[in-house]
């Protein structure tokens, strides 16, 4: 509650309102609008000399996105949310909502409007309230134009806001001298076509397409005021984004406002208040969906762009301001997107499964050292197109099935999540040759019940017990995909470094679920290093693309440069990179990562691997990498990479994580990523890994490790996962 006002306080508010409301009389009846002696130079701005946007609304400019090398065009951004229409097109009852919502004496002030200026200081001065503006339509219409107008400088159109006065008198100047010049009708046109209604919407045509899926014409009264109310604060009323109470109460107070002007009847607007929130909202066009025929799959990585883009405050304070930066900039962006390695992708996402298949293989492209993203494909066109019946996400789907975000939380990856493992365990100074006589199956202190335990305890297995059991080090554990001896490693270094690995490499945990098991429950996060929290076959690259950079991480970015309409190179998209790992730790890493894929390590320890087939497609040229696959093969993943590239890719149902893709695809998959690599490598000269050193390499011949078995009344649980485990038994194939 606000303090007590003092009497003196409350007579200074008296007497100021009592001047100020003298001083509206006055003006109101003074010839040639006198208002405007406030100005400096007690003088009315002519309409020629109005800024060019003012007198001519300003044709937004094109944003031109390229490919990498400069010339490939992927598609051009423009104000695809925003089409113009004449006055005549939009429903009369939504002129008037937006006349009684924003500016009741519109048709009667002469551009700026005193009574409502003093209304709105006297209001503000006496606080206990919602703080007012006092700007008419028009003004609002001037500041509109000004802070989004493409031909000014940044700095110009941040003082088109700025809470000065000497802002406020040119506001009213300039709105005067438009409501000389022009009518009221076609001032509340332009009003309507530029104003912002929330959730991506510019114009009320945009508007009322986004919200009620209609042309602006066919606009019932209930939505008309619906959609008025939004212009005040569009991102807190926007009913699209969880907001609906906040919008039908701002409904409300249109409606009393129409009442007020006179314009509907006391009770038309009880009778468009007691309606329903009945939105029909559409997807949101933007210009990834118009990218070249016969090149939609270009359009995941372009919105991944967009993502990015909006993100960036260098393009604006708020989302909005971003996005039609965007739209109306005039940019040149040279892309990250690789041409011949994203057909190549695409190419084999969809030689894996077609695109009316349920399954998909989404494929992700990453350049260690600098985090550009050179390719992203799905065996989906990105388009708003209808789907079948029943079918959510194949053919068509704009969802981020790659990158992940909104509801796409990714796929379970399998062993590829042991490399997290072995790097926490050698930088926690364990050798490649430490050694394990790892069991078919391994008993661990984590309680569990059900099929995959032990005596009361989670017991994961290893999937081909006769290639698998023995004795392992980190070479040949990797190689083969040992689950005993990663499970078995992991306890020894502790579940949470690994889990805090991961995310240094740029694992994101989006599942809530994941998060919840990564912040709470790490150090019992048993099954962590065989695979089971979802990821993306973008984060997974990148992952392993700061191995492949010797511990170097780089910031996924879709960008090399980005150009301003006035020619100036705008400062973003530059690698934003940082150590994470010691370089010999990464070294160490990628020498046991030769081993599933058929070619051998700088000791000589290699003696078989899960894709030994990428050795021949890489025709012997240094390559990396491993595979992953998930309980009952429900997904089947490999990640490779060399020192120029790391690809990932995952196959997958995005629409149903209990649908099998089965293990026969294994193969297809490796198949896949690997001729990937030997496109993006094509024609660049080879490059090796440096071998590690031999404090990190160890002894491979000291005898065999072989650890007590945990005395389970001597060391309990740390905390009994109870439900969490059943998760955790989800998984347990390498």
């Amino acid at each position: 509650m606000a303090a007590p006002r003092s009497p003196l306080s409350r007579l200074f508010t008296v007497l100021l309102a009592g001047l100020l409301a003298g001083l509206a009389l006055a003006v109101a009846a003074l010839p040639g609008n006198l208002l405007l002696g406030f100005t400096a130079r007690s003088a009315l701005a002519s309409y020629a000399s109005l800024p060019a946007s003012l007198r001519t609304p300003a044709t937004p400019q094109r944003s031109y996105l390229y490919a990498n090398d400069g010339k490939t065009l992927i598609t051009t951004f423009y104000d695809v949310n925003r089409t113009d229409v004449a006055l005549a097109d939009i429903a009369p009852v939504m002129r008037q909502a937006i006349v009684a919502a924003e500016d009741r004496r519109f048709y009667d002030h002469g551009g700026a409007d005193l009574r409502g200026l003093a209304r709105a200081l006297v209001a503000n001065v006496k606080g206990g309230g919602t703080e007012q503006g006092g700007s008419t339509l028009t003004m609002q219409y001037v500041r509109n134009v000004l802070k989004t107008d493409p031909t000014r400088t940044a700095e110009e159109r941040a003082a088109a806001t700025d809470p000065t006065v000497g802002r406020k008198i040119q506001e009213i100047r300039y709105a005067s001298a438009l409501d000389k010049s022009l009518g009221k009708d076609e001032i509340l046109d332009r009003y309507l076509n530029i104003a912002y209604f929330g959730s991506g919407a510019y114009g009320v045509a945009a508007a009322s397409q986004r919200y009620f899926g209609k042309p602006p014409a066919q606009l019932t009264l209930a939505e008309s005021a619906l959609l008025a109310g939004l212009v005040q604060s569009p991102d807190a009323y926007s009913p699209i984004d969880g907001n609906s109470d906040d919008a039908l109460a701002r409904r409300s107070y249109v409606l009393d406002s129409m009442v007020a002007t006179g314009s509907i009847t006391a009770a038309q607007a009880a009778q468009a208040k007691a309606e329903p929130l009945a939105l029909h909202p559409t997807a949101q066009p933007n210009g990834c969906t118009a990218v070249s025929q016969g090149h939609d799959d270009w359009g995941y990585f372009c919105d991944y762009l967009r993502r990015w883009w909006v993100a960036q405050p260098a393009f604006g304070a708020t989302v909005a301001e971003r996005e039609q930066a965007l739209r109306s900039g005039g940019y040149t962006v040279i892309t990250s997107l690789d041409p011949k390695v994203q057909a190549t992708a695409q190419q084999q996402a969809t030689k894996v499964y077609g695109y009316d298949n349920k399954r998909a293989l989404p494929i992700a492209a990453v350049q260690p050292g600098t985090g550009q993203v050179l390719a992203m494909a799905v065996n989906r066109h990105y388009s708003l197109a209808d789907n079948p019946a029943g079918q959510a996400n194949y053919p068509n789907t704009v969802n981020p099935l790659i990158s992940g975000g909104t509801s796409v939380h990714g796929y379970q990856a399998g062993s590829t999540f042991k490399l997290f493992t072995m790097l926490a365990a050698l930088e926690a100074g364990r050798t490649l040759s430490t050694g394990f006589d790892a069991p078919a199956k391994l008993p661990t202190r984590y309680a569990a019940e059900g099929p995959g335990s032990c005596d009361g305890h989670w017991c994961p297995a290893n999937a081909n017990p006769d290639w698998m059991d023995g004795y392992r080090m980190m070479w040949d554990g990797f190689g083969r995909s040992v689950n005993t001896y990663f499970v078995w490693l992991a306890e020894q270094v502790g579940q949470d470094k690994v889990v805090e690995m991961a995310q240094r490499l740029g694992i994101t945990f989006r599942a809530d679920s994941d998060a919840a098991f990564a912040k709470d429950n790490a150090a019992n996060w048993g099954s962590f290093t065989l695979g089971v929290a979802a990821t993306t076959p973008l984060d997974l690259a990148n992952a392993y693309a700061t191995v492949a950079a010797e511990g170097t991480y780089c910031t996924p970015v879709p960008v090399v440069s980005v150009t301003a309409a006035n020619g100036e190179k705008v400062p973003v998209g530059q690698p934003s990179c940082k150590r994470v790992l010691d370089a010999d730790v990464a070294r160490a890493a990628t020498d046991a990562a030769r081993c599933p894929v058929g070619q051998q390590s700088a000791f000589g320890q290699c003696n078989g691997g899960t894709a030994t087939g990428v050795n021949d497609i890489l025709d012997g040229r240094p390559v990396a990498g491993k595979t992953g696959s998930s309980e009952q093969n429900s997904t089947e993943t490999f990640v490779g990479f060399t020192p120029q590239v790391a690809v990932a890719g995952i196959a997958a149902n995005p629409d149903d994580p209990a649908d099998e893709v089965g293990s026969a695809v294994q193969t297809k998959v490796i198949d896949a990523v690997a001729r990937v690599i030997a496109t993006a490598v094509k024609g660049q000269p080879e490059k090796t890994f440096a071998a590690p050193s031999h404090e990190l390499a160890g002894d491979p011949h000291r005898p065999v490790d072989r650890p007590k078995a945990p005395d389970r009344e001597q060391q309990p649980t740390e905390e009994d996962p109870g439900d969490l485990l059943q998760r955790w038994l989800n998984n347990r194939r390498g």
